[in-house]
């Protein structure tokens, strides 16, 4: 399945709930829920009653779609969460959050996980002081993740770097705004992840 590159306010939309796809006008006036809070298209406010395997495929999606991943990778994570003991639902979740692209997003590097996978392609920072561009690469507990000497010269880093001080970081993470870097305490349990998300559905969806 190709990315989506169409307007991701759409997806919002369709859901009925801020997926914050969109970085700071997520928060604004502009966003599309607070203007037209109904499905897109001439039919979007007609009232529908979904199957039970709608609803599924709808969380699968959704859960996808916030976390910018592609079905063939989401699938990967899902047989990943599968192995092992433990609940399948609260682990796929603490697989996509240990992404490098949803930690750079998490540390307030960028305002969306779509713009913290663009900066980690660039190659703007660095895995335990080793440069990489691969947004899927997953971190552990005690890895550091930082912005590259150079790219902190770039007008963008000098900008969220003033701005860092004013945001906040997940509990399992810190933040040390003068060396632009943060470090993973531990992964997350599923009470610290705060995502729109029921992974039961999506459990089930996988489960058929």
């Amino acid at each position: 399945m190709a990315r989506y590159t169409g307007p991701v306010c759409r997806i919002c939309r369709r859901h009925g709930l801020k997926l914050f796809l969109k970085g700071e006008r997520c928060f604004g006036p502009k966003c599309a829920i607070e203007r037209r809070n109904y499905a897109p298209g001439d039919h979007g406010q007609r009232r529908r009653k979904l199957s039970e395997y709608a609803n599924q495929l709808k969380e699968k999606q959704k859960s996808r779609y916030i976390y910018g991943v592609l079905e063939r990778q989401f699938r990967k994570h899902y047989a990943a969460a599968d192995r092992g003991q433990g609940a399948t639902g609260a682990k796929l979740l603490r697989v996509l959050e240990s992404r490098l692209d949803n930690v750079v997003y998490r540390l307030g590097f960028a305002d969306s996980r779509r713009q913290a996978r663009q900066l980690v392609r660039h190659g703007h920072f660095a895995l335990n002081g080793r440069r990489t561009d691969i947004p899927s690469a997953l971190v552990k507990a005690s890895d550091t993740i930082s912005v590259m000497p150079k790219a902190r010269q770039l007008e963008y880093f000098k900008i969220v770097q003033d701005g860092l001080a004013r945001k906040a970081v997940p509990n399992w993470l810190t933040l040390d705004v003068s060396n632009m870097s943060g470090q993973v305490i531990a992964l997350p349990g599923r009470d610290e992840i705060e995502v729109p998300i029921n992974e039961q559905l999506v459990v089930e969806f996988y489960s058929r």
